[in-house]
């Protein structure tokens, strides 16, 4: 693992993120969540001249990994080769809460950084937090996609956080 200019990343963020999926994690070594997300945003705001580089990411609030993303001041965001896609399946229909769930998987996690990552990721993303808040039902345009994607009203937080630290294989 070598660390990187973020700000030189080439990628595709709908297909790294929508189509690949990532793990969101955050937490201390034997106290942290992680959890697969397929859901998310790469790209600037705030800042002076041309922005911060930055990530959004969502969790529902049942999500047991929510709590350790509230707490923490940092979160990681890998991203996988393919190889790895059941891992990722598993980890994202498995709660933390129930069992060990990274034990079942082929993924190593690894503390050595801000936020927990794993050591078989491709690209890993260290972000800060800068902002949460809650997605609000009076605030959809578009009731369809409210009602196709909260049905029971679980609306998600809404973290944005500053891309401090990239890696890759």
């Amino acid at each position: 693992m070598k660390e990187i200019d973020y700000r030189k990343l080439e990628i595709n963020p709908s297909a790294l993120i929508g189509d690949k999926w990532m793990l969101i994690s955050a937490g201390k070594e034997g106290d942290y969540g992680t959890m697969t997300a397929s859901w998310g945003h790469l790209g600037a705001i705030w800042g002076h001249g041309t922005g911060k580089s930055t990530s959004v990411i969502y969790i529902r609030p049942q999500r047991n990994t929510k709590k350790y993303v509230d707490r923490e001041e940092y979160y990681s965001l890998c991203f996988f080769e393919e190889k790895y896609r059941k891992d990722l399946a598993y980890l994202g229909s498995h709660s933390f809460a129930k069992e060990d769930k990274v034990s079942k998987t082929s993924l190593h996690p690894n503390f050595s950084l801000e936020a927990p990552y794993f050591e078989e990721a491709s690209l890993i993303l260290i972000c800060r937090k800068l902002y949460v808040g809650e997605l609000k039902e009076e605030n959809f345009i578009d009731k369809e996609v409210m009602e196709d994607n909260y049905p029971r009203r679980d609306f998600h937080s809404v973290y944005i956080g500053e891309i401090v630290k990239a890696y890759e294989k």
